[in-house]
């Protein structure tokens, strides 16, 4: 594999020959896999990975402009959907007042929304693999309404707004799992980085705009408008993915897969071939494997827009429900899910940490802040947000291209790891700095925005890491993308619901220094977990009842 990536025998699935000659091997191992279909736009063709079909209802045969206005309209909608976790940021003073309640009970109303996108995230994943997204994205978005509406007409009923919270974590879940999911539905292997940085900033760096408003809607027209117009957008949204996102999952040939379908290697080829099997098109398949020619397959008119609008588009797989419901609990034993969940989850966990005591903080002496105040300085994490964006836009295509180069035209999807060494950079100087100078502006050694600046940069280290695991994710297992990104919202979602739980006492009993200290100590440990996922375990596959084991032992 080359480039310090572990050597083992055979073919893993995810690793390509992405960016060479076309007429030259598609993979390492292959012997012949000449005749693939190219991307010959720029001065270099591109083999494309995966092969599209010959059918017109293929979202990778969709022209490039309708692809992207799926991501756009998804992306926006996700924006909306998500601006639901901090939406309360801002208001934590204002509604603990409203409320009579302390700020422990505030924090809860973000925590339990996070526990409801944990829960549904899991439930939905069956639903997702057998009849697709566009369903759970249209049942998302229908929830969001009636909920939001809901949480702005509560009054002073405090559980009533607990749980119209817990319902609105179940019509995000969607979008927090399923948006990424999507791109490698849409797109080929050189085209997902800028698109999976794009769609994660909707999913996570458009929250940090979202108290910048929210301080200054509540303190304008009440803190319940801020839910209302949720309502608002979201009904606009649901018009907009009803029109215009048709289903995006596809079921297509498996020779067609070919960043995840096992090819022949020289060893299968040492191999008596199984019963003198033929393809069709005169290709012997060995050991069992399936050659890289596709079975014909009858080419189907291309729909309708009124038959693009269904919300169900046939299975996209035979397996049970309840064996795809438990799937994704043995990843969590899976060290490259096990990496991605803690890569993403430890610094969205931080994140929201600092998002529920930030005004706690702040409100004493000597600044006494407000909403307005505290919704504005979210414009740092915002930036923040910008900056991780362009950084793993620029540099997710960029290093992989580079590296592939490098390592002989063959592509590795461990080359999407090497974005979490600006990850650590900003995350760990966002958590440390902020470390020292939020206590420093208590006591007057530093202006407010210098711990703001910090948080920027956690924020943007927070967009960067959740790149880098979501492109591996996608790139090494697109066949459990929807199970691996469950994992991803369910560990996510858990330990930042623990971490509201305590944050006030952890912050009040040892002291910001030291809570954030720690933190960046942890965060440095997970970011070199990447070093092992590089060298050791390059892929884990999974046996057909779904239990995850090794192709090969340690080294």
């Amino acid at each position: 594999m080359g480039l310090g990536i572990l050597q083992v025998p055979g073919h893993v699935p995810g690793t390509t020959r992405y960016f060479d000659d076309p007429d030259r091997p598609r993979t390492a191992d292959t012997t012949d896999a000449s005749g693939l279909k190219c991307d010959r736009s720029g001065p270099i063709p591109i083999i494309l990975n995966p092969q599209p079909s010959d059918d017109p209802n293929d979202p990778l045969n969709w022209p490039i402009w309708r692809r992207d206005l799926i991501t756009f309209i998804l992306s926006l909608t996700a924006i909306f959907a998500t601006a639901l976790g901090p939406i309360l940021a801002a208001n934590t003073l204002t509604l603990s007042v409203w409320f009579s309640l302390d700020f422990t009970y505030i924090a809860l109303l973000t925590g339990y929304f996070l526990l409801g996108v944990g829960v549904a995230g899991f439930f939905f994943v069956p639903s997702g693999r057998i009849w697709g997204k566009r369903h759970l994205f249209l049942l998302g978005l229908v929830i969001l309404v009636a909920t939001s509406a809901w949480a702005g007409a509560v009054g002073h009923n405090y559980t009533s707004l607990l749980w119209a919270r817990i319902i609105q974590g179940v019509g995000t879940a969607p979008f927090e799992g399923l948006v990424n999911a999507a791109i490698g539905d849409l797109y080929f292997v050189h085209e997902r980085g800028k698109r999976m940085a794009f769609t994660n900033l909707a999913v996570f760096g458009g929250a940090f705009f979202t108290p910048i408003l929210v301080g200054k809607i509540t303190h304008t027209i009440k803190w319940w408008w801020t839910f209302n117009l949720v309502a608002i957008f979201c009904a606009a949204s649901l018009i907009a993915v009803f029109l215009f996102c048709p289903e995006t999952a596809y079921k297509r040939d498996a020779s067609l897969n070919t960043d995840i379908a096992r090819f022949p290697t020289p060893e299968d080829h040492n191999q008596p071939v199984n019963n003198g099997e033929k393809t069709s098109a005169g290709q012997q398949r060995t050991n069992g494997s399936p050659s890289a020619v596709p079975t014909p397959q009858p080419v189907r008119p291309k729909k309708t827009f009124t038959q693009s609008l269904a919300l169900f588009d046939g299975r996209k797989t035979d397996e049970s429900f309840f064996k795809l419901l438990f799937r994704p609990l043995p990843l969590f034993a899976q060290p490259a899910f096990l990496w991605a969940a803690l890569i993403q989850g430890t610094m969205i966990g931080w994140t929201v940490f600092i998002g529920v005591i930030l005004a706690a903080i702040f409100l004493g002496p000597p600044l006494f802040w407000g909403e307005v105040q505290t919704g504005y300085a979210y414009t740092g994490p915002f930036v923040g947000a910008l900056l991780g964006f362009f950084t793993a836009g620029i540099f997710a295509d960029w290093s992989a291209k580079a590296l592939t180069r490098l390592n002989g035209g063959i592509y590795e999807p461990e080359f999407r790891i090497v974005l979490v060494i600006p990850q650590l950079v900003f995350g760990v100087t966002g958590l440390f700095g902020f470390a020292i100078t939020a206590q420093g502006t208590l006591e007057g050694q530093f202006h407010w925005v210098v711990p703001i600046v910090f948080f920027g940069f956690e924020v943007a280290g927070t967009v960067v890491g959740a790149v880098a695991s979501s492109l591996y994710i996608v790139d090494a297992y697109r066949d459990l993308a929807i199970e691996g990104f469950t994992c991803l919202i369910i560990f996510k979602n858990m330990f930042s619901f623990g971490l509201t739980f305590r944050a006030y006492d952890w912050l009040v009993h040892s002291g910001i220094k030291k809570v954030f200290f720690t933190l960046g100590a942890v965060q440095i440990v997970v970011c070199l977990l990447s070093v092992p996922m590089c060298k050791l375990i390059p892929r884990i596959i999974m046996n057909p009842i779904g239990i995850p084991h090794y192709r090969f032992p340690f080294s």
